[in-house]
């Protein structure tokens, strides 16, 4: 099958088509173009020396925040504030911390330069969103993702001191089922996710869902 190229134009292609899960090659990160994917359950993962690709993986992997999973080590960190979260206040550092965050799974990042200053010009168009986790006035984790309508779409996450990403995640999406958020998107299974409750879903269902978050935007 041949993966769809695209260039200047803003659409994509059916995610429903998705080549094991590559919908389209090409174009940029542009505001627009990014915002129009997350629109449609489509998000940029790609390495330095490759082109731009665009993703819809089937199944997908998704938190609903009522499915939250707290263990009781953490509900422990929780009553002991062992660390302070704050939101928004040094994206720029979060987003570096996460290109350098090493992952045993992983051989180097995806978080490249030219998708540290996309995301960089989605922060400051109130769509992209960063949590930072402290302890004694040092940064030592937190995450980032976009958020429209009632959909948080997670992006990456990192801890320089044990637990603090999970502290800061499950931060996050009480704050998110307080506002009634619809899901986190967590694209792609990992162990830590699927600990705090994470699951997967089909496709088709994960782009309904998607439709129906976004219209609040």
């Amino acid at each position: 099958m041949k993966i769809p190229i695209i260039g200047k134009t803003y659409t994509f292609p059916n995610p429903e088509n998705a080549y094991e899960g590559v919908v389209a090659i090409g174009g940029d990160l542009s505001p627009h173009r990014l915002l129009n994917a997350y629109k449609n359950g489509i998000f940029p993962w790609f390495s330095e020396d490759e082109p731009i690709i665009w993703w819809c993986p089937d199944p997908r992997f998704v938190l609903f925040p009522k499915d939250l999973i707290i263990s009781k080590s953490m509900k422990k960190l929780f009553e002991k504030k062992t660390f302070e979260i704050t939101t928004n206040h040094c994206f720029a550092q979060v987003i570096q911390a996460c290109a350098q965050q090493k992952r045993p799974e992983q051989d180097g990042t995806w978080i490249t330069q030219e998708m540290t200053d996309a995301y960089l010009q989605l922060h400051k168009l109130g769509y992209a969103h960063s949590v930072e986790v402290w302890q004694d006035k040092q940064l030592v984790g937190g995450l980032y993702g976009v958020i429209i309508g009632k959909a948080f779409f997670g992006e990456s996450m990192f801890f320089k001191v044990s637990n603090a990403s999970k502290y800061g995640f499950i931060w996050l999406v009480k704050q998110l089922q307080e506002q009634g958020f619809h899901f986190i998107d967590c694209q792609i299974e990992t162990n830590h996710l699927k600990s705090l409750g994470a699951s997967h879903i089909p496709r088709k269902e994960f782009l309904q869902l998607v439709k129906l978050a976004v219209r609040s935007d």
